[in-house]
């Protein structure tokens, strides 16, 4: 195959480990790219705190016209501890990463949960609930709920502070990721498990009628319901029962995180957050790992650069179409780990593998890659 004009991608590294790990990406791209025929433009910009001590701004405008010229994003990790005394709006993750999300409607957040069988061991998880491995997709809505929701602030009633936050969720905004869901489970084993606390909150009396609805639209998905708190506790005592989990904004940031501890490590996660469809099911997106900056191994090389990698392999796939990519890039990462490579987050001195550098578990990656010309 080969494109008529480079995919042009908005390419923001952040802070913390975010260019280690986004360098080796990148590397995966060219390979890709290099193989089957085509091109990649990548339009590099400052975001999160990096563009706080350059220009003032968390996102500056120039990144956000990179942003809008390009075909997707591929974004790194913002935030560190040298920027939690600024005011919270300006502080890197609220003034770029929810400004970002808003301002491209990326209102589906897919974040899979996979525990390679070779990897069971890494888990906090007991190895006879995770045995053989587990893969979970968690779809989570993005830009309604308590973080989006008004009134929202802080006022002082009777001489104390109160702080409010407002849980609104629309109809069509449960509708819209329900769809989401419900057409992803169609490529996967055909099962929702729908996140709700509809025995004490309106929004969840809305949530679940609408999903019921949806449903109806896709007969072959089986739909179950659980409790937010049950579902908590479920995902540790039976993570190989769920196939994919649907949930608001505040429920799924939370569950999503625990679903990637129970994988294992925060650094084999990817993330895609996803505007709605365009022509020929596409997305404009936004890509990211699941993990944070990890200031504390910034510049030392020693960084999982995995769910980096992964997230440009889910921008393939969702933005570009390039399925195939995909997959090879993923079935690459899984021969690496297979093989016995490991950085420093999932060493644990086993028989047969090696302890290994970002750069070292990039060349791993690479080294598996198979693309052939078709």
């Amino acid at each position: 195959m080969a494109a008529d004009t480079p995919y042009r991608l908005a390419v923001l590294a952040g802070d913390g480990i975010g260019p280690e790990v986004m360098a080796e990406a990148l590397r995966v791209l060219d390979a890709v790219a290099s193989a089957r025929g085509f091109a990649f433009t990548y339009d590099e910009q400052l975001v999160g705190g990096a563009a706080i001590d350059a220009v003032g701004s968390a996102l500056p405008d120039a990144t956000l016209q990179a942003c809008e010229a390009s075909d997707a994003i591929l974004f790194g990790s913002v935030g560190g501890p040298q920027w939690e005394s600024l005011p919270p709006a300006e502080q890197p993750e609220r003034g770029a990463l929810l400004p970002l999300r808003k301002h491209f409607g990326l209102f589906a957040n897919l974040r899979p949960s996979v525990c390679f069988p070779s990897l069971t061991h890494a888990s906090p998880v007991k190895d006879a609930l995770i045995e053989g491995g587990f893969d979970v997709l968690c779809v989570r809505e993005l830009t309604g709920g308590l973080y989006f929701g008004a009134p929202k602030g802080t006022h002082e009633e009777n001489g104390e502070k109160v702080a409010i936050d407002t849980m609104v969720y629309k109809e069509s905004e449960i509708e819209r990721i329900a769809r989401v869901a419900f057409t992803a489970a169609m490529q996967r084993d055909k099962r929702v498990t729908s996140i709700d606390k509809a025995n004490v909150l309106e929004n969840g009396l809305l949530w679940r009628a609408v999903v019921e609805r949806v449903a109806k639209d896709f007969p072959e998905v089986a739909l179950d319901h659980l409790y937010v708190d049950n579902a908590a506790m479920q995902l540790i005592r039976r993570p190989r029962d769920f196939d994919v989990v649907l949930a608001e904004n505040l429920f799924g940031d939370i569950l999503s995180d625990e679903m990637a501890m129970i994988a294992g490590s925060l650094g084999m996660l990817s993330s895609a957050s996803l505007g709605a469809s365009k022509e020929g099911g596409l997305y404009f997106g936004m890509y990211e790992p699941s993990g944070g900056t990890a200031p504390d191994i910034a510049g030392q090389g020693i960084a999982n650069p995995i769910a980096q990698i992964l997230s440009a392999g889910m921008l393939l796939r969702y933005s570009l179409g390039l399925s195939a990519e995909a997959d090879a890039i993923e079935a690459a990462v899984r021969g690496a780990i297979d093989d016995g490579a490991r950085t420093g987050d999932l060493y644990t001195g086993e028989k047969g593998t090696e302890k290994v550098s970002t750069t070292a578990m990039g060349d791993a990656i690479l080294s598996r890659l198979d693309i052939s010309q078709s």
